[in-house]
Formats: C-alpha cells, structure tokens, sequence
C-alpha cells in the first residue's frame, strides 16, 4: 500500500481540484436517489392512490434529477482529467529530471530499451490509477455507501439481503490481490527486456543485415516476445477466473433481495413499493463494486509499474549536480592531476595518475586499448567521481565544483558524433543556444563545415536524421567541432576525434581541430601521429598508469611503449 499512497500523493498539489471534484461526485450520487424514491411515490400515490394527476410532476423531477446527475457527471470528468493530468505531468517532468541528473554508471549498467518502457510505458500505467482510481475508486465508494444508507432508511432487512455478498466479495479481492502483484511484476520486467532487445536491433539494424542475422534475430525476440504473452496470459487467467465470481457472488444479492423482499410481503406486510423501489436502486449498489473490481486490477498493475518508476526516483543524484564552488572569471586552463585513483565496478582502473597542463597547452594521452585514456577525460568533466588523490582547474579542487559550473568551460569531442534528430541549426544550439546565423556560419567555416552545410537542401534547417544518419562519418565529426567552437571553451577534450576516417576527411578535420585548439588547453586521445605530434606534452599511458611522459621526439628517441606503439599503429 505504500506504493499506492506514494502514487496517490501526487494529487496533493491540487486541493481545490480535489475538492470540487469531491462536490460533484456527492452531489452526482444524490441525484441517482430520485428515481427510487420518485418510483415508489407513483406506486403509492398514482397508481395506488389514483391521483394520476400527480403523475407529470413527479416524471418532470425524475428527468430533472438525470439532468443534473448527468451535468454534475460532466463537471467530474472535466475536473478529474484537469486533475489527473496536472499530476501526471508533474510526475513524468519529475523522472526526466530524475534521468538528467544520474549518475552515468546509472546508465552505463542499464539498457537503454527498459529505461524507455518505464518512461513511455511504465508512466501512462500509473497513469490509470490516477485518473480511474478517483473516478472509479471514489465514485464507486460514495456510490455505495449513499446507496446503502438510503436502502436501509426503507427496509433495514432487505438492505442485509442486499448486502449479504459483500463478505464473499472482500475475501474474493483479498484472494485476487494476495499474488497480483507478483504477476504484474513479471509483465512489466518481461516487457522491459523486450522493448531493450527491440531497441537494439534497430540500433544495429545494420549489423544485423551486414551479417544475414535476420532470422536468428527474429528467433530471439520472438523468445523474448513469448515470455511477454505468457506472463500477460497468467496475469488473464486471473482475471477470467475472478471476475465472472465476483459477478455471481453479485447475483447472490439479487437473488436474495427477491426472496427476502416476498417473505416481507407475505408474511410482514411490507409495502410493495419498497420492494419496487430496493429494484430500482440495487444496480447502483453492485454496478460500484463492479467498477471496484477493475479497479483492483488496474491498482495491482499500476503498482508494479510505479515500483519501476519509483526505483528510478529513489536513486542517488549525481554529486553536486548545482552546489559548490563557481570557477573564477576568466579561466585559465590550467589543470593539474596529483596522484588521481579510479575504480570502475570496484575494478581499479586508474592508479595514481599524475600529470599538468599549463594554459594553452595540449597534452596528448596515448596507450593500448583499456589503458584508461579515455577514463582520464571523463573524469575530467566529472562523468564519474575519482577516488583518490587530486585533480584541480585553476588550483580550484574539482570535486568541489558545481558540474553546471565545471561543464561550461570544457568543450567534449568525441570518435562517435553524437547529432539530435533534427535540423543542423538546433545541433549547433546545443554549444551556444543564443547563436546567430552568421555566428553559426563563422563556426562551420572554421570546422570546414560551411561547404557541405550549404549544400544541403535547405541548409542550417536541413534535418540531419537519427543520429545524423544522413551525413557521413566526416561530416558529423565536423559538425560536432562547429558545436565545440559556439561553445568557445577553455579547455577542450578530444577523443579520437579524427578516428575512422580516410586521409582526406582525416586532413578536413585536422584543420577544424588546429582552429579549435588554438588558445585553449587541450587533452587530446588519438590513435594517428598527426593530430599527437605536435603535443606539448604526450603521455603513455598502461594498465591505468602513466609509464613515459614527453614530447614526441623525445618519446621515439627513448625507444620505449610510445616508439612501439608508433610503428605498430600510427600512421604518419
């Protein structure tokens, strides 16, 4: 039930709403109550009493009673949905902040396709419980108990009659609710790996066609894709199971409403327009616990759904996302490693790295695969958080800097060009979100960007894709070096960024990345002798520690690590 209220508690902003939401729905329910009672005065005084004259007036209340239950409807429903989806907005704007300000080992340790089914799907299941539960949970709860004060007003026997089934009902819940929870929960973890496996094989669609893998594909997700349809199955059978038992246990009611209400007549003298009238009105007694049902239900699936959801919001921020220190105007650049330590997954992955950038320097990180280079930038921008030791901009200790802070003063780079689906001009936004035009232009033309843009058919408002899959490999690195420049950072990191590309591209960006460099502090990941070469600094880099350090001559001359690496892989 915690789950429930804490689902619940997002309609606490809104007490107004609440409250003339709440006003309709009594005054709604009351109205229901004319036609029993206006039924039983026809039966007493129209057709027993022979004042026919009364008829008209009494049929004009009843038709004047469904009027104003119907408008008093209509002002529910237009509250409740106003209601409800004030809520939900709240919560879904609640998780995408939650997401934004995770940690990235958050991320890195989950799939990308279950995170988007607690967002896309998980959200619109809590959804139901709140616009239904207040419109099926509170209307049915004060539906019933109106109805039953008012059924024990006329015939306090007949109303126990009428309510003989609520205990074969209560223990029938309990019995549905005991393991639904369970179930729903394995619908939800089912469909969250099938929407994760779905995911990347559009993501690798390529891949996947590049090695005729369709078929094998096509049997893993329809593997995945059945444990979704089992568990949903289980989940029916349930329901088919209890429903239909719930609707009988409804009829007992009936049936004995009938009976008791004869015996009353024939042997008690009851009037028959109480019986009359019990009839007209016992629909609205079981037609509520009905909706209740379906409402247990609905409250099981949405529970399962929130845990999901909630465990996201429960999970820890990144650490001084905003608090700490603001860095000094103007910034320097100048960065300084004193014995930094980092485990990733309790795995040491660096040890006890020490190294400087005076301002304006570039400093060059080289070494094998999983030698930690690119574990020393990202640590740089604080994607994760050192253990040990010292890193400082400015002799201003980074841990202690607000990251909005920190993040607006270094320009990121990397092998994979990341592009928004969207026009050239909203991807250039993401440096500089105030740029101009010729601002943008002056930017593509220092990335030896500006030819390719204008040729594009509708120029900066040209959609570049998902992912920018309309432009070649060249042409998103180029891009993402135009972005880097509106941002006009100190410091810049760059991660193979001219990785994968042939001689020509690899010269195009070559010269974007000199324009970019100039005057700033660089730290430079590269795989090829011309973007490393003219280092201030070059560091080798094995097994998370730092094993030669110098410039490039003097690296060769040593005829250590980087001189093998030279032969072996770089190309001049």
């Amino acid at each position: 039930m915690k789950t429930i209220f804490r689902i619940f508690s997002y309609l606490g902003k809104y007490p107004k709403l609440a409250s003339a939401q709440l006003l309709c729905a009594i005054l709604m329910t009351f109205m229901l109550l004319a036609f029993p009672v206006m039924t039983g005065r026809v039966k007493r005084e129209v057709i027993d009493g022979q004042q026919i004259d009364k008829l008209i007036p009494f049929i004009a209340i009843v038709l004047v009673a469904f009027f104003l239950r119907d408008f008093f409807n209509y002002l529910r429903i237009l509250i409740n949905n106003t209601f409800e989806q004030k809520a939900v907005f709240d919560l879904r704007s609640q998780l995408y902040n939650k997401l934004q300000r995770l940690r990235l080992n958050w991320f890195d340790q989950r799939r990308t396709g279950d995170i988007m089914t607690r967002v896309a799907e998980d959200v619109p299941q809590m959804e139901r419980i709140l616009i239904d539960g207040i419109e099926q949970g509170l209307v049915a709860l004060l539906q019933v108990l109106i109805v039953t004060i008012f059924l024990i007003t006329r015939s306090p026997i007949l109303a126990l009659a009428a309510l003989a089934p609520l205990p074969l009902l209560v223990v029938g819940a309990w019995l549905y609710s005991r393991h639904a929870s369970t179930r729903y929960r394995i619908v939800r973890k089912a469909t969250g790996e099938m929407n994760a496996m779905l995911h990347d094989n559009i993501a690798g669609i390529r891949q996947i066609k590049s090695y005729a893998a369709e078929d094998d594909e096509l049997a893993s997700f329809n593997q995945s894709s059945s444990k979704v349809r089992d568990a949903n199955l289980t989940v029916m059978k349930a329901w088919a199971l209890y429903s239909p038992s719930m609707s009988f246990a409804n009829s007992i009611g009936y049936a004995l409403v009938l009976g008791v209400g004869a015996w009353q007549i024939y042997y008690h003298g009851l009037d028959h327009a109480v019986l009359l009238e019990f009839f007209t009105i016992i629909w609205a007694l079981y037609e509520p616990l009905g909706r209740l049902h379906q409402l247990n239900q609905m409250t099981q699936s949405s529970r399962a759904a929130a845990e999901r959801v909630f465990s996201i919001l429960d999970e820890e921020d990144e650490i001084h996302t905003s608090d700490g220190a603001q860095l000094g105007e103007p910034i320097r650049g100048h960065v300084k490693f004193d014995d930094m330590h980092f485990a990733y997954a309790d795995e040491p992955t660096l040890r006890g790295i020490s190294l400087e950038a005076q301002p304006g320097q570039t400093i060059a990180l080289v070494g094998s695969t999983g030698a930690g280079k690119s574990t020393v930038v990202s640590l740089l921008s604080r994607f994760y958080e050192y253990d040990r030791g010292s890193i400082t901009i400015d002799g201003t200790e980074l841990n202690t800097i607000a990251k909005p802070s920190l993040r607006s003063v270094i320009g990121y780079v990397t092998q994979d060009a990341f592009l928004f689906n969207g026009p050239v001009r909203e991807n250039l936004h993401l440096g500089k979100r105030n740029a101009t035009d010729q601002e943008m232009w002056s930017a593509l033309k220092s990335a030896n960007a500006d030819g390719f843009v204008r040729d594009l058919p509708d120029g900066l408002d040209t959609s570049v894709g998902e992912r920018g899959v309309k432009l070649s490999g060249g042409e998103r690195q180029r891009l993402s070096i135009a972005r880097a420049l509106l941002k006009n950072p100190p410091i810049l990191l760059l991660d193979e960024a001219t990785a994968s590309v042939d001689s020509e591209t690899e010269r195009l960006i070559q010269e974007a990345l000199d324009h970019l460099m100039e005057n700033r502090t660089a730290f430079v990941i590269a795989h090829r002798l011309s973007t490393i070469r003219n280092a201030d600094c070059i560091h080798v880099l094995d097994a998370g520690q730092i094993i030669e350090s110098g410039t490039h001559d003097e690296l060769l001359a040593r005829g250590g690590k980087y001189a093998t690496l030279s032969k072996q892989s770089f190309l001049s």
